[in-house]
Formats: structure tokens, sequence, C-alpha cells
């Protein structure tokens, strides 16, 4: 569909997601607002700017998800607002200040810019499987779906920060959009995979890097894996389409670690590949 004069706002556009989301919104033939941290760094800018359409329909914006107001600017005659920026970090020192408050205060900060602006017809937010997942209930032959929710507790017991950044991210999201009738839909993608637009590597090229270095990230998990540009086009099919809402779990397939050195070895045979 073509989606010329619309205009809709990114955050967090040099991210994984975000950026594909940016690349597709502007074939799609959006203006796009997107929020970058700092725009003096050509690393989270100069591949945004090189996209097709980005000189006519992208404008960057300088933006940090712990100051209130941040995001004035940025929403200010949008018509959706899709929040992707949250740190993604798996070793972290201080997981407060480096996952929690940017994830939870981030997320509120987005949202209290768009319970400002009246064109907002949807936010969507960028969310994670990991808001659904760990669970206590989660045993064999139980099916998962959008209806559940992981328990923080779990995750504060065994030290699953980013995980818990999420989950509370989500719910705080919840909370805050329900009581000011803001039209919220989550997208949950398991880990993601596939080409990068950005410098930078990604979560899921790192567990890929460990494994050929011999090391599980992972131990005795089978993980969802799915591919950027599938939740990329899942974040705009749920702002285009009216009658979505709610929750919407995003994966492909699943994998453990011995699937993906089988998969690793086909692909490279000249690796040295741990067996198992």
């Amino acid at each position: 569909m073509s989606a010329a004069g619309k205009v809709v706002c990114v955050t967090g556009a040099s991210g994984y997601i975000a950026s594909w989301l940016v690349k597709l919104l502007l074939e799609r033939g959006y203006t796009v607002k997107a929020s970058v941290r700092d725009l003096n760094d050509p690393r989270k800018t100069e591949f945004l700017m090189a996209l097709d359409g980005a000189k006519e329909r992208l404008q960057l914006f300088p933006a940090n998800l712990l100051e209130e107001g941040s995001f004035d600017a940025i929403v200010d005659g949008c018509e959706g607002v899709f929040h992707a920026a949250s740190p993604v970090q798996l070793s972290v020192t201080n997981p407060q200040a480096q996952l929690l408050d940017p994830a939870v205060k981030g997320t509120l900060n987005v949202l209290q810019s768009c319970a400002k602006v009246q064109s907002i017809k949807r936010v969507i937010l960028t969310s994670s499987i990991a808001a659904v997942i760990y669970n206590d209930e989660l045993k064999d032959g139980v099916i998962v779906d959008e209806s559940w929710f992981s328990v923080p507790l779990y995750c504060e017991e065994h030290k699953l920060w980013y995980q818990l950044s999420k989950i509370l991210a989500e719910n705080a999201a919840w909370d805050f959009s329900k009581e000011h009738g803001i039209d919220m839909i989550a997208i949950n993608p398991g880990m993601v995979t596939g080409p990068f637009l950005q410098p930078s590597a990604t979560l899921s090229a790192e567990v890929i890097l460990s494994l050929v270095n011999g090391i599980d990230p992972f131990p005795n998990m089978v993980i969802p894996w799915v591919d950027v540009r599938d939740v990329a086009y899942s974040h705009i099919v749920a702002f285009e389409i009216a009658s979505a809402s709610g929750r919407y779990c995003v994966v492909e397939r699943t994998a453990g670690c011995c699937e993906l050195i089988r998969i690793l070895t086909e692909l490279f045979p000249t690796l040295q590949l741990p067996d198992k």
C-alpha cells in the first residue's frame, strides 16, 4: 500500500529492528521522524540517510530515553509511533542503570509524549518473546501464546536482567496506555536474525559467534528465531490493519545449540566448530 503523506515516528532508529523499520516505512511512502542518541555520530546516522527515500522523507532527531519530554517534538504531528528504542545487553554490572531504567522510564517517557498528541492513532511497542515465555508454568505439552506474561520474580531470581527489562517495560506500557486511552499493540519477537543495516554487531550475531568459539550462551535452551525483516514488517502491518489489537508473538522456528552448529557446519564447512 502507499502511505504517501503519512507521518510516523521510529525511536532508536539506529538499532537492528528499528533501522529495518525505517527502511520498510520509507519504501512504503511514509515520512519518518526518527530518534537517535547522537546526531553527531556518523555510525548512527549515515547508513540511515543513505536509505532510499531518506533525503526526502527522513528526519533525524536527538533523544534521550531518560529525559522527560525528549520525544515531544519527534512524535508531534505523527499518526503512528513505533517505539523500538531499548538497551540490548546480556552482561551488565548495574542492571538498574544499564537496562531497567532506560527500558521502563524510556517507554513511559515516549508514551507520555504520545499522550499529548491528538493525531497519533496507534503506538506499536517493540517488546520481546522474553516478556512471554519466562513463566513457571512452561512444561512439556504446554502451548505458549500471546496470552502469556513472564513472571518478573523468576527473572530476578535467575539474574535475567535483559529479560526483566522487557517484561517491566511492556507491563508499564500496557498500564499507561490503558489509563490514557492510547491504542497500543505489542510485538513480541523471538531471537532476531538476518541481514543488518547498521555497522555494529547484533545480539544474534554475538550468539552465533559464541557458538563458533565453542561457547553456548543459552545452555539447555531451545531458542525461538525470526528474521528481522519479518519482525519489521509485522510492526507495520500491526499499525496499518485497523482490527489489529493486543500482542503478537513473532517467531518463525525454534532451534537449539546443536541444530545451530549443524547449520553453521553446512554453511561454513571450513570452520572448526564444536561437535555439540
